[in-house]
């Protein structure tokens, strides 16, 4: 390479490595070629800089909101019930078994006790937070939030009542 005044200079490495090369055969080859290397415009860098920022804001926004979710079932509860938190997955063929019994105690139990189901294969952040092992895992709790009992596996109906009783509390229904 030569300078203004005519003298041979070192050509910077980045330059000798591109130099007669099209960015296509670049790309086919693996050497990964930047924008700029590809040739577009600042304008055109620029729009693809902020739909990559976009997307990752977006990306972010989505995780933190089924973070918010997955919050549900931690900490006290609201109301001032104590909870029943069932984590299982909506294939789970004991799980499948036990949504109607836990929808059931859900209405009858209302103004009595929370029941909460989180899909673990959906929130793994959950699992994790609760230390699930094995699913179905039910997860008895206070209205502190304090875990009171855990039980794996299939739990019937008056399995779970006869449990919460054996804690302390009767429920009308």
């Amino acid at each position: 390479m030569w300078s203004a005044d005519g003298e041979a200079r070192e050509e910077p490495m980045m330059a000798r490595r591109w130099r007669g090369r099209d960015p296509q055969h670049a790309l086919q080859k693996g050497t990964g070629v930047g924008l700029v290397r590809l040739g577009l415009s600042i304008g055109k860098r620029a729009v693809i800089v902020c739909l990559i920022v976009a997307l990752a804001a977006f990306a972010v926004a989505c995780e933190s909101a089924e973070s918010g979710e997955a919050d549900a079932g931690a900490g006290a509860s609201a109301s001032g019930l104590p909870r029943l938190l069932d984590l299982g997955a909506d294939k789970c063929v004991p799980c499948k078994a036990m949504a109607p019994i836990l929808e059931e105690m859900q209405t009858t139990f209302e103004g009595q006790l929370e029941v909460v189901f989180i899909d673990v294969w959906q929130d793994r952040e959950a699992a994790s937070r609760y230390e699930v092992k094995v699913i179905p895992t039910q997860i008895f709790l206070d209205a502190d939030g304090n875990e009171m009992f855990r039980h794996q596996g299939f739990f019937s109906r008056e399995e779970m009542l006869a449990k919460w009783r054996e804690l302390g509390y009767e429920f009308d229904g």
